[in-house]
Formats: C-alpha cells, sequence, structure tokens
C-alpha cells in the first residue's frame, strides 16, 4: 500500500481544505511520533517509511523536516518530563569504546611478538572483534530476520580475515587488528558529524549533499590509518588496505543498519582466491554505503 491510498485526504488541492491530512499521518505513525526525543526522530522515521520532500508537499509543509516538527508539536506527551541530556554520559562511553578498540592491536602484537602458535589466526579473531561491535547511532533500517542475517555477515566476516591470514601470514593479520583503533575512531568521528548535519539541514537533499563528502573523507581518513598499519607490520599493501577497508565498510553499515544481504554478498566476494577480489568486494560496499549512509534514517538515534 502506497502512502497516497493510506492516507487519501492528501490526494489533491481540491480536499485540503476539508481535513487534516497531517491528522491522519498522525494516526499512521503515532508510535513513532511518541517516542521521539526531537523532530529529526521523526524526520527520518518519515524517510524510513518512504516520505520525501516531494511527498511533505502534499501535506502543505516545504519539507520532510517541516512536516516532522508539525507532528512532533502535534504529539501528545503527558506530564513526562523532557530527556535530559546526556553528554557526559555520551563522553564516556566514547572513551571506553577507544579503549576496547585498542584491545585488538594489542593482543595481536602480543601475541605475534611472543611467537606464540596460532598468532595470525588470533590476530584474525581480534581484528574480527572490531567488525562485530560497531558504533550505533541510530536504528535505521532492518531486515525482517536481521538477527540471522547479522550472524551470516559475521561469519563471513571471520572467514574473509581467517582465510587472508593463512594466505598471507600473520602480519596481515596483525594489521587488520591494528587497523580497529582507527577505524572506531573514523566511525565515530562520521556519526557524530552526520548527526550535526542531520540537525543544520532543512530538507533530505541538504542531508544527503553533505553526508556524501563526510562519508567519502571518513574512508579516505581510514584507507590512510590501514595503509600506516600495513607498512608497520610488514604486511602486503595489495592486499592489506582493501581487505582492512571492506571489514571498515562492513562495520561502518552494520552500526547504520544496512540491509545484511549485499553485505554478506560483498563479503563472499572477497573469499575468492584473487587478487582484485577484496578491492572489488570494497568497491562494492563502497557504492552501497553512498547512498545508504546518505538518509536521514540511518542517523536517527536508537
Amino acid at each position: 500500500m502506497t502512502l497516497d491510498e493510506a492516507v487519501p485526504l492528501a490526494a489533491g488541492p481540491r480536499r485540503r481544505a476539508g481535513g487534516d491530512p497531517v491528522k491522519a499521518l498522525l494516526h499512521r505513525h503515532r508510535v513513532l511520533c511518541e517516542q521521539a526525543v526531537d523532530p529529526l526522530e521523526i524526520a527520518a522515521g518519515l524517510e524510513a517509511h518512504g516520505i520525501t520532500d516531494r511527498t511533505a508537499a502534499r501535506f502543505r509543509h516545504r519539507d520532510v523536516f517541516s512536516l516532522a516538527e508539525e507532528l512532533y508539536a502535534r504529539t501528545p506527551r503527558g506530564d513526562e518530563p523532557a530527556v535530559p541530556a546526556a553528554g557526559g554520559r555520551a563522553d564516556a562511553r566514547a572513551l571506553r569504546g577507544f579503549g576496547y578498540s585498542l584491545l585488538p592491536g594489542a593482543v595481536a602484537l602480543a601475541a605475534a611478538a611472543a611467537g606464540v602458535p596460532y598468532a595470525g589466526p588470533l590476530a584474525a579473531l581480534a581484528a574480527l572483534a572490531a567488525v562485530a561491535a560497531p558504533v550505533r547511532p541510530g536504528a535505521g533500517p532492518r531486515e525482517a530476520h536481521g538477527r540471522a542475517a547479522a550472524a551470516a555477515v559475521y561469519l563471513l566476516a571471520a572467514a574473509v580475515a581467517g582465510w587472508a591470514v593463512h594466505r598471507h601470514g600473520a602480519a596481515l593479520g596483525v594489521c587488520l587488528a591494528l587497523a580497529a583503533a582507527p577505524a572506531h575512531l573514523a566511525s565515530a568521528a562520521f556519526a557524530a558529524r552526520a548527526r550535526r548535519r542531520l540537525a543544520a539541514s532543512r530538507a533530505l537533499e541538504d542531508f544527503a549533499d553533505g553526508a556524501r563528502p563526510l562519508l567519502l573523507g571518513c574512508v579516505a581518513a581510514f584507507t590512510a590509518a590501514a595503509a600506516g598499519a600495513a607498512l608497520l607490520t610488514g604486511a602486503p599493501l595489495p592486499v592489506a588496505v582493501p581487505l582492512a577497508v571492506l571489514l571498515f565498510l562492513a562495520r561502518l553499515l552494520l552500526g547504520h543498519g544496512a540491509p545484511r544481504r549485499p553485505l554478506a554478498a560483498a563479503l563472499a566476494l572477497a573469499l575468492v582466491p584473487a587478487a582484485p577480489a577484496a578491492a572489488a568486494a570494497a568497491a562494492g560496499l563502497l557504492v552501497l554505503a553512498v547512498p545508504v549512509l546518505a538518509r536521514a534514517s540511518a542517523h536517527a538515534r536508537p
């Protein structure tokens, strides 16, 4: 069922004067509007349901953000106090998350330096920990069987990292584990800046135009960090950098609720025993990430 079928009052200009299309929309998305902590949450949720700036014009609004502000203002909230600011708590979580992101590299370096047997697989598992614990700034769209699909993605990521370390040596595993810290910093910086951009935007297209260069800059910064980790550990650059970028993009997309099937397909491609496979898989994920992470709904608070 389309939006126009669900809310027929908004179908044409002759019927606007005789009804309240916004009230019908408020009823349809009552749970979203009641649970939102600010109009931005409603705007992101409406976009996730397919409502665009053009659709908002049928509700007598210039864009989805303006429509969301009216929905937020018209939603009854009782006498519950406003959600308090949690800046200090968020800062503590960010510091704790960065501390955790240092652990994979520390474990991998210690195992390699001590000459521990199976240091390579251990380093690969440490690197996988960074993918399995992505930054989660928003709810984003979810597939129907999200948990099972996410488990398949994690298993494929483990297979990719393990297979690559088996073929190219323990240095590659240490490199991937060391890349966990810059991956955390880059993804957290992207999430924070995208959220600020969302707060300053007045149209979905405006937000997307700003989010795309933010994403590309984030990927470029991480790519440079991954190259540095490869040089530090002696891992082969043509193998280590595409593989690190592939795992980083998988982490970023998982953290923003991207569909799991394209993620799984890209990781499966990286298992092909050919030199360009990881680079092609990383390029495919980047193509997926540009439209997905330029959507406001990918940056809504959970």
